[in-house]
């Protein structure tokens, strides 16, 4: 899980543009000129508005906080620092809000780590009762180590041991039905020694020959596990691929010294 290390360095720049936006600039400058030419149109105003929100769009999402926070208290926080007084520089500005840096990051770790105990908690139930459904579908096998596979396309006799080299192409999805990750249809198959991948991957892939074709029911203990992977992939997650193994090179063995 990202750690949230003193993040006001961000937001107090989001602030400063705020802040610039916010003083009301007068049509007339102290000389008495017109300065209408110089003030921002309502449309650019809008625009950098909105692009200020796309930027705290990034911070929310990027540290994975969730879609339920509630927005109307984040733009009460965004008003208030606005209009505090003083130097943002100054430690003692902050105390206006009744928190230290400190204690923010602490709140905001907690409430991170709260969402990715509850991630590991449902994704390990919801892969459970998957699975167990799961079994009960035509075709489908299970093995000693849990992992869940459906033969498509045998192949033929050659079939890969844990040291070989291996050529693929596949689909991941989640349970979900949403695709992570994939071959693309227009690019040539990926090449990787089947011991480097996944355990799910290194067992589904020596039950099917070259040509052989099959469906994997990965539980998260032979995948990603607690770590999860990337943004796509939470904690304890049942993954499901498709795959094609087209062909099978064989180690090389190291010769006897």
């Amino acid at each position: 899980m990202k750690k949230i290390r003193f993040i006001s360095a961000a937001a107090l720049a989001l602030a400063l543009m705020v802040t610039a936006c916010s003083q009301g600039p007068s049509a007339t400058l102290p000389d008495g000129t017109s300065a209408k030419h110089l003030i921002p149109s309502k449309a650019t105003v809008d625009s950098v508005s909105y692009l200020i929100g796309v930027n705290f769009g990034t911070f929310i999402k990027g540290y994975n906080f969730g879609e339920n926070l509630n927005y109307a208290e984040i733009e009460k926080g965004i008003k208030d620092f606005v209009k505090a007084k003083g130097n943002q520089n100054d430690p003692e500005f902050l105390k206006q809000f009744r928190i230290s840096p400190e204690e923010m990051n602490n709140i905001f770790n907690s409430y991170l780590e709260q969402r990715v105990e509850y991630a590991k908690a449902y994704n390990s139930a919801e892969g459970k009762k998957f699975l167990a459904d799961n079994l009960r579908k035509e075709g489908v096998q299970q093995t000693a180590s849990g992992l869940q596979y459906k033969i498509i396309e045998p192949g033929n006799d050659v079939k890969p041991n844990a040291e070989d080299t291996v050529t693929v192409r596949y689909k991941g999805t989640l349970l979900d039905g949403t695709v992570f990750d994939e071959t693309p249809a227009d690019s040539d198959p990926i090449q990787f020694t089947l011991n480097r991948v996944i355990p799910g991957w290194q067992e589904g892939l020596q039950l099917i020959g070259e040509g052989g074709k099959a469906q994997l029911f990965i539980p998260a203990e032979l995948a990603y596990a607690e770590r999860g992977a990337g943004d796509s992939i939470q904690p304890n997650a049942t993954l499901i691929f498709d795959v094609e193994l087209i062909s099978v090179a064989r180690a090389v063995a190291e010769p006897a010294e």
